[in-house]
């Protein structure tokens, strides 16, 4: 496994009962076996403004504040993007 950077953050924006969001779940944990991340769940139901920003498009990743994926995270891509964002 890659050392831990405390530098790096992960931010999946979801909600309940949704399908594309339970798998880019997954997809999160396996590539944390590769490389050590900061990872915050935020379920977009939960805040008004959320809802309005990304209501049509969970569940979306950011890395480092910025948006890296939506809909579908690809565990190569991730860390490839990940890789160069630390």
């Amino acid at each position: 496994m890659t050392s831990p950077d405390s530098s790096a953050e992960v931010i999946l924006y979801t909600r309940r009962g949704c399908h594309l969001c339970h798998i880019a779940k997954q997809t999160l944990a396996r590539a944390r076996r590769s490389i050590d991340f900061g990872l915050q769940e935020v379920d977009v139901d939960t805040d008004p403004e959320l809802l309005r920003q990304f209501n049509d498009e969970v569940p979306v990743v950011f890395i480092n504040g910025r948006k890296a994926f939506k809909y579908r995270v690809d565990e190569q891509e991730f860390l490839r993007v990940l890789r160069a964002k630390t």
